[in-house]
């Protein structure tokens, strides 16, 4: 009989593309597959999607309940309700630190021999905008509820290792937030919507459009770049940005984007046809901003998704990416996250040997493909049975 596995996560699950990838991969393998999700606008309770199904307790619009004290209301009704449900399940995935209390309840007082698994997608105590109270109360709860995990996941080296010297606890699996492998034909998207010519170098930022990304010190460097020309192989064209996304500063880039020539914006596209819009860049970008712990030790799922679709990057000068793009020679690392640093680190890419770069990149992505991290996946759940 296949082993019943609870995936929890507190969103709504429209685009969390690990969870996706975790429950597609362990379906695939024999296991019966369940996503609990939070209910939101114009979502069914109940769904399937590929080979798993998708359940989804409390209701929770995020864009209209703004209140902590809202949030909470949701959250332990989404506890109770999961609870209840999962309580007979075989394997409870724990997806982030607000789910573990859920595999742990059951573990203590309804089923003793459900296995937990703690899939840590951050950091999780430091993460950003994470301070006082909250804080304080995070740390304590991962500290106690930790030791009941039968497997602990994290998603870069550095934050294995914070937790093996936090927690003394085996290190954990790191399993890294790449995209499955794709064979890309490079398409020219952007130039063709936006009129760029082909011998301008089109720089992509794509993902959520939050503080902490570096956003605004992007805006200030291409409003910088607005009258520079940089020359390369005959070639002298002002370098231009698109940024691909939605959030909270969606409206300043439209804004900047109407005030100079070389700065874009296109909306978000669905993940089927992402890469197409990906690999009709030159370069992409990630300028995760040095806030937090967690931002220090990341390596964004943005930086493989350019990877995949072979596109160089240049990235903030943090020791995940920076040992990634350094060892591989894949782009560039920005010396700082600065109008100047990156001014420079853009001029530095353009020189590049673009050749070289493609050759480079083409070795990488047969490594940092969600293949490879399916295989370090099922080794967790094949240690769940020792």
């Amino acid at each position: 009989m296949n082993k019943k596995v609870a995936n929890l996560v507190f969103n709504p699950f429209k685009n969390d593309s690990r969870v996706e990838k975790t429950s597609k991969s362990l379906a695939n393998n024999g296991y019966e597959v369940e996503v609990i999700a939070h209910l939101d606008k114009g979502l069914k309770k109940e769904d399937i999607k590929d080979n798993y199904k998708i359940k989804r307790f409390s209701y929770l619009d995020r864009k209209v309940t703004k209140s902590k004290l809202g949030k909470l209301r949701a959250y332990l009704k989404y506890l109770k309700e999961t609870i209840n449900y999962c309580k007979n399940f075989d394997i409870i995935h724990c997806n982030d630190l607000n789910t573990l209390p859920i595999g742990v309840i059951i573990k203590k007082f309804f089923n003793k021999n459900v296995k937990i698994v703690y899939d840590a997608h951050e950091y999780e105590t430091e993460i950003n905008g994470l301070s006082g109270i909250q804080k304080t109360l995070a740390k304590i709860l991962e500290k106690n509820l930790i030791k009941y995990a039968d497997k602990v996941i994290t998603v870069s080296d550095s934050i294995a290792n914070e937790y093996v010297k936090l927690y003394n606890i085996e290190k954990p699996a790191v399993i890294l937030n790449t995209p499955p492998y794709k064979d890309i034909e490079k398409k020219d998207i952007f130039r063709e919507k936006f009129g760029i010519s082909k011998e301008t170098t089109i720089f992509l930022y794509q993902g959520g459009l939050s503080r902490g990304r570096g956003i605004e010190i992007l805006l200030d460097t291409f409003k910088e770049l607005a009258n520079i020309s940089i020359t390369y192989n005959q070639y002298t064209n002002t370098p231009v940005i698109v940024f691909m996304g939605y959030g909270e500063l969606e409206d300043l880039v439209k804004e900047y984007s109407k005030k100079y020539n070389n700065i874009y914006f296109h909306s978000a596209v669905s993940p089927d046809i992402l890469l197409d819009y990906t690999s009709s860049a030159d370069f992409g970008i990630s300028t995760i901003e040095d806030s937090c712990l967690s931002y220090r030790y990341c390596l964004p799922n943005k930086m493989f998704e350019y990877l995949m679709a072979e596109v160089p990057v240049i990235v903030s000068n943090l020791p995940e990416m920076k040992k990634i793009v350094e060892e591989n020679k894949i782009g560039i690392v920005a010396k700082e996250n600065t109008p100047q640093g990156l001014k420079e680190a853009i001029k530095e890419a353009i020189q590049l040997n673009k050749e070289e770069l493609k050759q480079n990149i083409k070795k990488v992505k047969e490594i940092y493909n969600w293949q490879e991290q399916e295989k370090k996946l099922l080794e967790v759940y094949k240690g769940l049975n020792k």
